[in-house]
């Protein structure tokens, strides 16, 4: 957006204003975009000021994209900011990329701000929301100020925990938790969460209304749908998945779906080896309707997976990917599992022969249809909209 532009006003059910970043990969934005889309869906105005690189197709609906200058974590480790050449973030970097964020929120004129992942996360880039709350929360017009947050945070250190307990007594209304607390409670991840319940509000998970294309007739039925990522982690289950596939009877299909970043040679090298019963292709934009058909999925368990998952009502094999810094994608899997909702199948133990043992059962399972909260948007929609009917002296 040119500086200086002024964002037209439109007929709306209110205002909504959502600062997202994404570091690494793209699940804090997805979700923010979930949540904007079908608010904008049902007449809100949504306006999202994204920090990250830039997301090819990536879709809004009817909301409004404002891309701030990008920045990316250095490291796994998010050990620092850099811009995406690689460059450390200057004074000169961040007060252009503060002004602007201020800039935008001003014409919006939100009667709702959100921040995703804040406090609870993104302290690096205190330079500009340290700004933007104070400047809401001064404003004659104050907006509701809500935090939002996925299930399970990463971060457990006690002083961590201690300012953010902090900042969201003083600056927020509300934290909307995009989980469902009958799985995975705020707690699980976050010691001092008691220390805020009363500000702490469950939404479902975000992304079970989002739809796609039907696939072409006859793909996915009763298959066995092997979702990998692009890393090494992703590679393995492909790999893994392929000789589990050939060390079987050929009783049903299998079909591996390999993630965009992992590039053409681990697809060429597992289609020259595959038998005629496995189906070796790219990611496809008709995930959800092959797991919908499919007989077993076999993925990883991060938040938006699990949600395609449980959204379609597959029986899952989930290995989730692991390390001494991620544990959780881990917390999920084992919360699923104890629910009968999935079967865990830790990393350390994938092999050829456990993969094919753990499919077997969960071809035993009943699937998971309506046993988690997965309208996450539409909860959302739900909270925002009680809240500003409140704030607007309006009856609920």
């Amino acid at each position: 957006m040119a500086v200086g532009i002024t964002i037209p006003t439109m007929a709306e059910t209110g205002r909504v204003f959502i600062w997202v970043q994404h570091l690494l990969g793209i699940g804090h934005l997805m979700r923010a975009a979930h949540i904007a889309r079908y608010l904008a869906a049902h007449g809100w105005a949504v306006e999202v000021a994204s920090g990250g690189a830039a997301v090819p197709g990536l879709d809004l609906g009817g909301a409004r994209l404002h891309q701030l200058p990008p920045v990316r974590a250095a490291d796994a480790a998010f050990s620092a900011l850099v811009d995406l050449d690689g460059n450390p973030l200057d004074d000169a970097f961040k007060t252009a990329r503060r002004d602007l964020l201020l800039r935008l929120f001003f014409a919006a004129d939100p009667e709702i701000l959100i921040l995703e992942h804040f406090p609870f996360g993104r302290s690096q880039l205190r330079f500009e929301l340290d700004m933007l709350l104070a400047t809401a929360s001064q404003s004659s017009a104050r907006p509701i100020i809500l935090a939002s947050v996925r299930d399970i945070l990463v971060e457990r250190r006690p002083r961590r925990e201690a300012e953010t307990v902090t900042a969201v007594e003083r600056s927020f209304d509300a934290v909307l938790v995009h989980g469902d607390p009958a799985l995975v409670p705020l707690e699980a991840s976050f010691d001092a969460a008691p220390r805020i319940q009363g500000k702490l509000v469950y939404t479902g998970y975000v992304g079970g209304s989002a739809s796609g294309p039907e696939p072409p007739p006859g793909d996915g039925d009763k298959e066995i749908i092997v979702s990998a990522g692009g890393g090494a982690v992703g590679g393995r289950i492909a790999d893994v998945a392929l000789a589990a596939a050939a060390s079987l009877p050929h009783v049903r299909r299998w079909r591996i779906l390999i993630g965009a970043n992992a590039g053409p040679r681990l697809l060429r090298k597992l289609r020259a080896r595959a038998p005629s019963w496995v189906v070796v292709e790219p990611a496809r934009p008709d995930f959800r309707g092959l797991l919908a058909r499919c007989a077993v999925s076999v993925s990883q368990a991060g938040y938006n997976t699990v949600v395609d998952v449980l959204a379609a009502g597959a029986r899952a094999v989930l290995c989730p990917f692991a390390s001494e810094r991620e544990t959780e994608q881990t917390l999920r899997a084992e919360r699923l599992a104890q629910r009968g909702l999935a079967r865990m199948l830790p990393e350390t133990a994938l092999t050829p022969d456990r993969l094919a043992a753990f499919v077997a059962e969960a071809l035993a399972m009943p699937r998971p249809l309506g046993k988690v909260k997965v309208n996450g948007e539409a909860e959302t929609e739900r909270i925002l909209a009680k809240a500003l009917a409140w704030r607007r002296g309006v009856p609920a």
